[in-house]
């Protein structure tokens, strides 16, 4: 019952929203603002079933690939930068340097590297949305209470038993916290990669709707990109809540 008031809670204001969109779009004459019925009835048409195919799942695919890479690339770089704190320090200046430049300001240059593939847009997704998981375990391996590694030094763990045990779980909260972030940056690089890539993807869908003044399209593939992106953080909250099950616990 209380999932249930949970669920219901999350979705009053949706579902008003769009019920208010439909009414107030009922009699719309422009051609920049269709009704909202108008654009459900092309989603229809264009998504179920065919355009999944051609640019849902390719979309996904590169989304998923790239938040995977960014995830694997900084869980490990941010536990071995927290557990040597001076070098991080020294490298410190250069890691806020990459921060602070914005992945898609990469673009050229990853374009001439990498061509326009899919190569150049997994990269570029899992670049942009690497950081924030990055800078997050750092953190949380520095936050590991010092009396956690008093004990394992006492009973001898070795640093892989440490990190197994004591370090990656104890920053978990944080490593999930950056990376649901990440996941929502990686969706934006994805959509600016697939609109100066090669074709296929929401992305270039949407773009390619807007440049042949095809209205409709356009605004179906915005709302499916919607959509797209609230089932990635549901499915992402899934997963947290399965694996830090013990840490909702603890604080409920």
């Amino acid at each position: 019952m209380k999932r249930l008031m949970a669920v219901v809670w999350e979705s009053w204001l949706p579902i008003l929203l769009v019920v208010l969109w439909l009414v107030l779009s009922a009699r719309s004459a422009s051609f920049y603002f269709p009704p909202l019925a108008s654009i459900l009835e092309r989603l229809g048409e264009e998504w179920f079933f065919d355009g999944i195919v051609e640019n849902l799942v390719p979309s996904l695919l590169r989304i998923l690939v790239g938040f995977g890479l960014a995830l694997v690339v900084g869980i490990v770089v941010g536990v071995v930068l927290g557990l040597l704190p001076r070098f991080e320090e020294a490298i410190r200046p250069l890691l806020e340097f990459l921060r602070s430049t914005p992945g898609v300001a990469l673009l050229p240059i990853a374009t001439l590297f990498l061509g326009i593939g899919d190569g150049m847009k997994v990269f570029m997704i899992a670049l942009a949305s690497m950081w924030p998981i990055l800078l997050n375990t750092i953190d949380g391996v520095r936050s590991v209470e010092p009396v956690l590694l008093r004990v394992a030094s006492s009973y001898r763990l070795s640093l892989k038993h440490r990190i197994r045990y004591i370090y990656v779980p104890h920053s978990a909260p944080q490593i999930f916290a950056g990376a649901r972030l990440s996941l929502a940056i990686a969706a934006v690089v994805m959509v600016v990669t697939e609109m100066i890539g090669s074709p296929g993807g929401i992305g270039y869908f949407i773009l390619d709707s807007q440049r042949t003044f095809n209205i409709l399209n356009m605004w179906s593939g915005i709302v499916m990109l919607g959509v797209l992106g609230y089932l990635l953080n549901f499915g992402f909250r899934l997963v947290e809540a399965h694996i830090l099950d013990w840490h909702i616990k603890k604080n409920s």
